[in-house]
């Protein structure tokens, strides 16, 4: 569409009218952005609402969120948690029921498992690098500094000579 502008009074009416257009077209694009939105975010709201019925879903969800933007917070912890404590968490009421809790009751292995995610909650990933490294100095030899017999500390010998003869000019 050509709109044939003859002098400023057009020109000005033509701005007003293009800007009008403008902002009509961005609040329809807005709207149906909007509902677009919503149509796909649908199915999610559904699975969301099915899931938070289940237990242990807030569980899995909060250890996928870690690795995302938000780090420190956390439903099923006091939010030092990373993604150590949150991988064991998930991990160690596994291998208990695998192993040591296979032939007891419902009640020892929940308790049992209650206390256990208690003290995995203490642990992080900077707990287990210091207490790695507390061992693997322990482990690590010390260095032995060794001892030469023909050769005398220096406080213990008499003409130190550091080539500069004491009376001469060094100004």
């Amino acid at each position: 569409m050509k709109v044939n502008i003859n002098n400023s009074e057009e020109l000005k009416n033509e701005l007003v009218r293009l800007s009008r257009l403008r902002l009509e077209q961005e609040l329809y694009l807005g709207d149906q952005y909007k509902l677009l939105k919503n149509k796909v975010q649908t199915p999610s709201r559904i699975v969301g609402a099915v899931a938070s019925n289940l237990p242990g879903v807030s569980l899995i969800k909060g250890l996928f969120s870690s690795f995302g933007k938000d780090k420190g917070h956390s439903d099923f912890s006091d939010g030092k948690s990373d993604w150590l404590t949150k991988i064991t968490q998930l991990a160690l009421p596994l291998v208990l029921n695998r192993t040591l809790l296979k032939n007891s009751g419902w009640l020892k292995k929940s308790l049992v498992l209650l206390a256990s995610e208690g003290a995995v909650g203490q642990l992080n990933k900077d707990k287990v690098n210091s207490f790695v490294g507390k061992i693997a100095d322990y482990i690590r030899p010390k260095k032995s500094k060794k001892k030469h017999k023909n050769i005398k500390p220096i406080e213990e010998q008499d003409n130190l000579n550091f080539g500069i003869p004491p009376d001469s000019e060094t100004y």
